[in-house]
Order: structure tokens, then sequence, then C-alpha cells
């Protein structure tokens, strides 16, 4: 077995408003989804609240905000849709945040490992990173439906951890939310936050180990310090 100390750095990234700005596709699959109930379309402001617990529960929150509650077979109608027009025009306008390639390289050719954790479903999330040429960058990639559980459930955080071949003593988890940042607290790992994602509070708020604004910050440096 492999001595912990000689076990490569773990760097795990959520994926909409982390990895990939994804605001202008979720928007305009949301609003063609509640376009079917007549709905007013949604802004960029509201996928702050929106986001973070995947696309059926975006979609539930998106009609909440008109005091709209549907059942299951009526939701999984919507939620159909939503994936349909999402799947349909991938990527569509999503891009990696500036810095993102590089910082990749930067770990990358440090003998860092990465992987992603995402509350996406895997039929939504993995064909949009491949379809930016981004899967044989990630040792695993988990959704929200890979495991009986997501995140917050540290398990969801734990389990990609394993699929990587890491070691959670060696591992960073980076984030834009609350799932992000309070899985990483539930599986006791230390977390970077970015401000620049969806959250509905300062990211400064939710107690990360530290907070960067770009990812010109995130070094191979920084993630043995947080590690240590």
């Amino acid at each position: 077995m492999v001595e912990n100390s000689l076990t490569p750095p773990l760097v795990v990234f959520d994926l909409d408003g982390t990895l990939l700005d994804t605001a202008p596709d979720l928007v305009a699959s949301l609003n063609y989804t509640i376009a079917e109930k007549s709905l007013p379309p949604v802004v960029y402001a509201d996928l702050t609240h929106l986001v973070g617990q995947g696309a059926r529960v975006m979609i539930e929150k998106a009609l909440r905000m008109h005091d709209i509650v549907l059942g299951d077979a009526e939701l999984t109608e919507l939620f159909e849709r939503f994936i349909s027009h999402y799947r349909g025009n991938m990527p569509g306008e999503s891009r990696p945040y500036p810095g993102l390639i590089e910082a990749l390289d930067r770990l990358a050719g440090a003998g860092h490992r990465l992987a992603v954790c995402t509350n996406k479903i895997e039929s939504l999330a993995l064909p949009l990173i491949d379809s930016l040429g981004l899967t044989s960058r990630f040792a695993a990639i988990t959704c929200g439906d890979t495991f009986a559980v997501r995140k917050p459930d540290a398990e969801h955080l734990l389990g990609t951890v394993r699929l990587a071949g890491g070691d959670p003593a060696r591992t960073v988890m980076i984030g834009d939310s609350i799932s992000d940042i309070a899985v990483a607290a539930n599986a006791n790992i230390p977390s970077i936050a970015v401000p620049f994602g969806y959250s509905d509070v300062p990211v400064e708020s939710l107690s990360p180990t530290i907070v960067i604004d770009h990812f010109d910050r995130l070094t191979p440096e920084l993630i043995e310090q947080l590690i240590a």
C-alpha cells in the first residue's frame, strides 16, 4: 500500500460556476423549459439561488418563484424538456473560467491529480466536459447520480477521492457554493472558494479554508500549503 506522503495531491473541482461558466446555457434551457407553463423568463441574477442541486431542483425552484408546485409526473416532463434542450445545444456558450486551463496545466505538471465532483447529472455533465475537450484531464468525474448521495453529503466527495485514486488527507475541494464548501467540511477536507460563480451569498460567509479571486492564484504551492 502506498504511504500517504507518497500519494499525489488530489484537487477536486465543482463544475457549474467553478470549472465552467455555464450561466448562459442554463438560463436559456431553463427559460425554454418554463415557457411550457407560460412563465416569464429568469435572468442571470436568479441563478444564484437556483443552481447547485441539479436541474430538477433548479426547475422546481424556478416554478416556486411563481408559487407553482407540480406533481412528479409533470415535473418529470419539464425535466426531460430541459435535458433535451440543454444536451442539444452543448457546449453552447459554456466556457472555462479565465486562467482555468493554465491552472490545470500547472497542477498536472507538478504531479497533482484532478477530479470533478458535481451535482449535475451524468447525462449532462459528462458530454459537456467532453465537448470542451477536458475529459482526459480528470482521474475521476462524479455527478449527482453517480452515487446514492450527492453534495453536501461527504460520501459524494469521498467516493470521488476513491475513484481518483487519491487520499482524503491529501485532497482539496474547489467550489463556488454552499454545497461545495459544506461537502468539504463534512469530509474533513480543506476547501477553496471562488467568488465568480453562482453563490447567493458572499463565499467568504461560507467559511471556506481560503478564497481565491482568479485561477492565476491556484498553484501547486497553494495546494501543498492547504494539505499541510
